[in-house]
């Protein structure tokens, strides 16, 4: 075992269930790293949101070597950061935090996973418009991919529809053409796309149930979740059950976590190993 010891961790709400502990740590051993992943739930500790500084301040003075967040911070993260990596930065969304030299250093690989999933899982589907649903902290990160990947347009949906309006905008102005706008018209929106992508807690454990109205999907759409546990959620079971080319969230997550360990210990990690591992994870 290598005498490089690292203490990572992971801060978000309702994170008993994740697989990053498991995943980050069978690279690590891989590498021949002292490798320790750690969860700070919100949930299990009885804390409001409100108390994500005081988690940071407690992981750096612990010595942690960085953090990945979740849900509900990866935005609200942002005013603890001494500065943002340029892809923090473009999206305003962080899901990475790195300790280095007495700086706070927020990154997103979040965009990353979702290419790099898309690119592998659906790389032949219409991408003429699609309908993005959420529009926070991972809904952000997925716009902007889903644009680098080729798909044209989006119509965002949230709840919040102010937050779908700044999004839309935002890409637009990044990109210089109308390649998203916001909708309150989520079936509508359904009717002239060519498939979905959803980016909301919608389907978690914590959050069970569908995003959409059943009868909004039909077998022309292709469907890509973020969500991976359960691996099945509600949305791709009705997608499969009509038909439609599915996604799930585990690409996503194993490509994003391997970003992460790599800006954690700057060692490029395995990224077919860690799938594998992420399979067995979610089979067992």
């Amino acid at each position: 075992m290598s005498d490089r010891r690292y203490l990572v961790g992971l801060i978000g709400a309702d994170i008993q269930m994740s697989k990053s502990p498991a995943l980050h740590e069978a690279e690590g051993r891989h590498q021949g790293l002292d490798y320790h992943y750690e969860l700070l739930d919100l949930t299990e500790r009885g804390l409001p949101a409100s108390a994500l500084p005081a988690l940071l301040d407690e992981e750096e003075q612990r010595g942690f070597a960085g953090s990945n967040i979740t849900h509900p911070c990866k935005q609200t993260v942002i005013p603890y950061l001494t500065r943002l990596s340029d892809d923090a930065e473009m999206l305003g969304a962080v899901n990475t935090v790195v300790f280095q030299n007495g700086e706070r250093v927020g990154h997103n690989t979040d965009w990353y996973g979702f290419y790099k999933n898309f690119e592998r899982g659906l790389p032949d589907v219409a991408k003429s418009h699609a309908v993005l649903l959420g529009a926070g902290g991972a809904g952000v990160a997925v716009a902007h991919a889903a644009i680098k990947l080729g798909i044209e347009r989006q119509s965002i949906f949230d709840q919040d529809s102010d937050r779908a309006e700044r999004l839309a905008s935002q890409l637009n102005d990044r990109f210089g053409r109308v390649c998203a706008e916001a909708t309150t018209d989520v079936g509508a929106a359904l009717r002239a796309a060519d498939g979905l992508i959803h980016a909301t807690p919608t389907g978690m454990k914590s959050h069970p149930g569908l995003p959409i109205e059943p009868q909004w999907l039909e077998q022309r759409h292709w469907v890509a979740d973020i969500v991976y546990m359960p691996l099945e959620t509600e949305l791709l079971a009705l997608a499969k059950g009509k038909g439609c080319r599915t996604l799930p969230g585990s690409g996503m997550t194993v490509f994003q976590a391997a970003a992460a360990f790599q800006l954690f210990t700057g060692i490029t990690p395995d990224t077919e190993r860690m799938s594998r591992h992420f399979d067995d994870l979610t089979t067992r």
